[in-house]
């Protein structure tokens, strides 16, 4: 049932509050204590009467509300990727989009949000970079600090992670990432301290990986650096699985272990309090900041519960993330401003490329969800041009090696009553426990399969349906997952397979891409054939265990029953393809050409071994390019690629994951409807030559590159210039840099105020991120040649100019001091430099700085 919260509720609790809550704690045992320190399932956490708390409900994620529902029939607003918010630089956009999510999580009856996702864009190979924010910490915390905000104003916990460190995938439930001390406090923990301090975030989560030989949920870090430095009074939790000890674990500040029932907590926990090897004071305080969170949250009873977030019917769901895509989009290159498009001009557009008709709207992982509908650009493209304008459509290349889930259009429940499958549940002798009728293919269940159906006894899943061909040829007809498979077709059995990782692969890698076995069959058009995929749970679970972490792996084969089926039509070979895209682009006025990255290459669970588009992307847009010379690319992938035609072709739209109304808004910025708004919160590099690495030695991965991660290694050996450089991006006027006002001195941790006059030297109403960056010429201490210090967005009129007035913060002109375990200054001449990117900086001024 969704919670009718009224009230506002403190986010920081009074003396009061803390009085009551310790009250509360002093009624619990030993007993009831630790058992609400790990979770009771895989989405909830205990409820206790005796203290009138009720079970808190926490949900993944960064791209949406995905609440206790691992499928589509708990539909989700899908938000743009969390790299496409932060190309936006807009703070207060993305604290409005918060409050959709606050307002999703309510409707879900979700109490925690875990998002956002604060890792730095340390390396492009990173498998999760699309659901960080950026490569720079001030960005990161700027643009997480908004996300916070809006989240928790409207009541729901948000949670910044991951606690810290975990900028890759290789090995990370195990890799220890060596940090120095100085990158740890300036780069890494940027973000979470400002989140913390400013943003008052109520929950963090503590990481997989090791850092400088501590694993995170028992490292001394929580304890030193939130509790000690911070003053941090919310809670920790470890992500999923990552508690692997009982006494190490519980001795560290962390204070919730997920998920459950499950867990080195526990019995083993009160034995530990008892036999004396953990303080119960210890407990105690785990316990307090759970109930702390409960009161902020309204999971407390007799506690004012918070407020209600802003309301948000479907269309207005839709405006804002149509708006917030489009403020998203990079407009990296625009020769002889081709964009925007005049749609009056137009007679025929070839929308072309293997993501024009099926885009990613988001990343894989625990960034899943399902949106109650997708626009891809193909549709958003011929909706806002109409019927005059023919737009064709041709795929180019398939560079997906997997065969994908089946569409929906292509299945039919058993009994032909319309589109969907039958899922059957079934004990060891063919006892049926229960069935569901759905409306996808691709399958999970956590920890239950059902409030009506006994998780133990479930042996065995059985999806049905009836497959029905669209056009006549050959139909690629299978199952992918882990343990055994067996596929019926037209009542024979064409397969019955074990399904299993390769050695040395993660299990979580396993169940996103995922082992597949495939029947091919031909059918004629309008034919129906009978399919039934039968998944054996215990073989699954059997072939899921790895020898190098038998712990976690078993306990996340227990819980997770994931597989899917899988279909792909018929379709011309690459070399076919490709001439049709040709020729549709030769008789077009405008050739649009949409790639991008696919789940093979970019996903939770494994880091990209090439920053190359997959397959033959790259000599589609090649060839189109020779063919029409107005060819604009959109590049559909969370995290940077590699552009080798560039400069050989009229545009260059970068859009990321946008969301699901990602079609739609291209259109409005294709068409000049909407200006492209984003800057790039990463650099986009020219080539993999120097860039850091993913893949730990001896089971340690070194940040041997320290300070100078992205735009921070410019001037030093091996550092190359980006494609297109951090902060850049294009929109449809031009700017002229006019002026720097800056004092010509600040004391040491005083804050300064910066004032930048442009001039809209365009055509256009437009707006502008004007960035401001800090350096040192000439220091004694180490640094980047510059670091971002600063920003503001302006709008202008053509022909006026405005003042960009930039706070820079104090700490833009310290170091950390190893020595002294603190800030410091080092007194002398700083350089403020001001632009439109990090290596476009017309104006400079010099500063003295505590002297």
């Amino acid at each position: 049932m969704t919670r009718q919260p009224t009230t506002d509720a403190p986010s920081t609790p009074s003396a009061t509050d803390e009085v009551e809550l310790a009250r509360r704690l002093g009624a619990l045992t030993l007993e009831q204590k630790v058992r609400l320190l790990t979770g009771a399932d895989f989405w909830s956490l205990h409820p206790e009467p005796a203290v009138g708390l009720r079970r808190l409900v926490v949900s993944d994620g960064p791209a949406g509300v995905r609440g206790e529902l691992w499928d589509e029939r708990s539909p989700s607003a899908n938000v743009p990727s969390p790299t496409a918010l932060a190309a936006t630089w807009d703070e207060p956009l993305v604290e409005r989009l918060g409050g959709l999510l606050a307002h999703e999580a309510r409707a879900k009856g979700v109490d925690v949000l875990l998002a956002p996702t604060v890792n730095l864009h340390r390396t492009p190979y990173g498998g999760r970079h699309f659901e960080c924010f950026s490569e720079d910490p001030l960005l990161t915390a700027r643009i997480g600090i908004a996300y916070v905000q809006g989240v928790q104003g409207g009541g729901v916990a948000a949670t910044v992670k991951h606690f810290v460190g975990n900028d890759s995938e290789t090995q990370r439930m195990t890799l220890d990432a060596r940090i120095g001390e100085r990158a740890l406090r300036e780069l890494y923990l940027v973000p979470f301290e400002r989140i913390v301090g400013e943003g008052g975030v109520w929950a963090v989560m503590a990481a997989y990986n090791g850092v400088n030989g501590h694993p995170m949920t028992e490292s001394p870090l929580l304890r030193q650096v939130l509790h000690d430095d911070w003053d941090f009074d919310g809670l920790v939790m470890s992500d999923w699985f990552a508690a692997r000890t009982t006494e190490p674990s519980a001795r560290a500040a962390l204070d919730l272990v997920m998920p459950g029932p499950i867990g080195p907590w526990g019995d083993a926990l009160v034995a530990a309090v008892r036999k004396g090897k953990v303080d119960e004071a210890r407990v105690d305080d785990k316990v307090l900041r759970l109930l702390r969170l409960a009161a902020r949250v309204g999971a407390l009873s007799d506690v004012p519960a918070p407020a209600l977030p802003p309301h948000h019917d479907a269309e207005s769901v839709a405006v804002r993330l149509r708006e917030t895509a489009a403020a998203g989009f990079v407009l990296a290159r625009n020769e002889n401003a081709q964009l925007p498009l005049d749609g009056a001009s137009l007679t025929r557009v070839a929308v072309l490329g293997p993501n024009a008709a099926v885009a990613r709207t988001l990343g894989g992982g625990s960034a899943t969800v399902f949106p109650p509908y997708t626009v891809s650009p193909l549709d958003g493209i011929r909706a806002a041009l109409g019927d005059d304008v023919e737009v064709t459509h041709g795929v180019g290349v398939t560079p997906q090696t997997r065969t994908p889930a089946a569409a929906l259009t292509y299945l039919r429940h058993p009994d032909g009553s319309g589109e969907g499958v039958e899922v059957s549940f079934r004990a060891e002798d063919g006892t049926l426990l229960g069935t569901e009728r759905r409306a996808g293919s691709a399958y999970t269940w956590m920890g239950s399969y059902g409030p009506d159906v006994p998780i133990g006894q479930v042996a065995r899943v059985e999806v049905r349906t009836l497959i029905r061909a669209t056009d006549a040829g050959r139909y690629a007809i299978g199952g992918s997952g882990i343990g055994r498979f067996r596929l019926s077709v037209a009542g024979s059995e064409v397969f019955d397979v074990r399904l299993q990782l390769p050695p040395g692969a993660d299990l979580v890698e396993g169940l996103m891409t995922p082992p597949q076995r495939l029947h091919t069959v031909e059918l004629a058009e309008g034919e129906e054939t009978e399919v039934v995929l039968i998944h054996d749970i215990a073989a699954a679970q059997e072939v899921a265990t790895h020898d190098d972490d038998v712990s976690t792996d078993d306990a996340l084969g227990d819980a997770v029953t994931m597989f899917q089926l899988n279909l792909q039509p018929p379709h011309g070979n690459d070399d076919e393809e490709i001439e049709r895209a040709v020729a549709l682009a030769r008789e077009a006025d405008v050739a649009v050409v949409v790639v991008g990255t696919t789940e093979e290459v970019e996903s939770e669970g494994f880091d990209r071994d090439s920053l190359a588009l997959p397959g033959r992307q790259d000599e589609l847009v090649r060839r189109v390019a020779e063919a029409n010379p107005r060819t604009v690319v959109v590049v559909n992938s969370g995290a940077p690629v590699l552009l080798p035609w560039s400069e050989e072709v009229a545009a260059v739209l970068l859009a990321w994951f946008p969301g699901q109304e990602f079609g739609n808004a291209l259109a409005d910025v294709l068409l000049g409807v909407a200006e492209p708004g984003g800057r790039l919160p990463t650099g986009w590099p020219v080539s993999e030559e120097g860039l850091p690495a993913t893949e730990p030695v001896d089971g340690v991965l070194a940040y041997d590159e320290g300070l100078f991660i992205g735009y921070r290694g410019d001037g030093r050996t091996g550092w190359q210039q980006p494609r297109y450089a951090f902060g850049h991006g294009l929109g449809y006027t031009t700017w002229e840099f006019v002026s720097l006002d800056t004092p010509s001195e600040v004391a040491p941790g005083a804050e300064l105020t910066v004032e930048v006059r442009i001039r809209n030297s365009g055509t256009r109403h437009g707006k502008e991120v004007v960035q401001i960056y800090a350096g040192r010429p000439g220091g004694a201490v180490v640094r980047p040649l510059r670091w971002l210090a600063g920003f503001a967005a302006v709008e202008a009129a053509p022909g006026e100019e405005v003042v960009a007035t930039v706070t820079v913060d104090a700490r833009a002109f310290e170091h950390w001091d190893a020595e002294v375990g603190g800030w410091a200054v080092e007194s002398g001449t700083f350089r403020l430099e001001a632009g439109p990117s990090s290596t476009t900086l017309p104006l400079a001024a010099d500063i003295a700085v505590g002297q």
